[in-house]
């Protein structure tokens, strides 16, 4: 067959598994001839003599298998993630709380954090190649992200900076640090997911409890106990309302949320020294 009938062939058997079935199509058969995606439109009435591994990749997608995992790699602000069933995929949204927290960091001259739920490394990984002073210590409860994880550490060349440790948010850290930065699971666990999602990706980084927000307010009370200046956590577009008055009686003052690239709540910045009015933004 040629690469034109191929891909033909391939987005009739996606319409139903993804948005974009040709560009998924047209991804996995870069993907599978080791070629970049131009070459497939340049090339497109080649002959492809062995189908059968391509058939097989397209079989995996429309069983609803991330493309992430698929191909083991997942591209994340300015970086390629490896990335493997039972680590969380990053999002795009991630990238918005890293420049917050980016923000905090440079404004501060912060030069230790820690981050609650390493899974792939994106978050710490992209700190540390933007601030090369900074130190992280990087947590996870699970052993398969650590060690996806290190790996991207090391092949990204910043694994003197940052300490990969096994540990239930921070149980395992008692060195002080000024900023906590997390994208814990905060989804409510009778919450309907895309097949995608909840029959791949793993659970341990999707659910935060029954409600959802549990696993969120337990890393407000621990960075809050643990003398922690900033908090910024990714959340639910709904969970805005329990956070804000689960912080006010704590006697917290200081808290911004802010939105996803749809306009979604999506996150906060917790600044637990502060004693501003819990609706001023001035802390970023």
């Amino acid at each position: 067959m040629t690469i034109r009938e191929l891909l033909e062939e391939a987005s009739w058997e996606l319409v139903d598994a993804c948005e974009r079935p040709r560009f998924e199509a047209e991804l996995l058969l870069a993907y599978y001839l080791k070629q970049e995606r131009l070459y497939l439109f340049t090339h497109d009435t080649k002959q492809v003599v062995a189908v059968a591994g391509y058939r097989s990749l397209v079989a995996r997608r429309k069983a609803h298998e991330p493309y992430e995992y698929i191909v083991g790699e997942a591209s994340f602000y300015d970086i390629t993630l490896a990335v493997e069933a039972g680590v969380l995929i990053p999002r795009p949204e991630t990238e918005i709380l890293i420049d917050l927290v980016a923000t905090i960091i440079r404004r501060e001259k912060i030069e230790q954090i820690v981050e609650i739920g390493v899974g792939s490394g994106a978050i710490s990984i992209v700190l540390a190649r933007h601030f090369p002073q900074l130190q992280i210590i990087a947590t996870d409860i699970c052993d398969t992200p650590l060690r996806v994880a290190k790996e991207n550490v090391r092949r990204l060349g910043v694994a003197e900076q940052i300490t990969l440790r096994k540990s239930n948010l921070m149980d395992e850290v008692s060195e002080a640090v000024s900023l906590v930065v997390s994208n814990p699971p905060y989804i409510a666990e009778d919450f309907l997911l895309k097949p995608n999602v909840v029959d791949y990706e793993p659970k341990e980084a999707l659910f935060g409890g029954r409600v959802g927000d549990e696993l969120l307010k337990q890393i407000i009370l621990d960075s809050h106990a643990k003398g922690v200046r900033y908090l910024a956590c990714e959340m639910g577009y709904d969970q805005k309302a329990p956070i804000e008055a689960f912080v006010k009686e704590l006697g917290v003052q200081s808290i911004h949320f802010y939105h996803d690239l749809s306009g979604f709540d999506r996150g906060f910045v917790i600044d637990f020294f502060a004693s501003r009015s819990i609706a001023n933004e001035s802390i970023l």
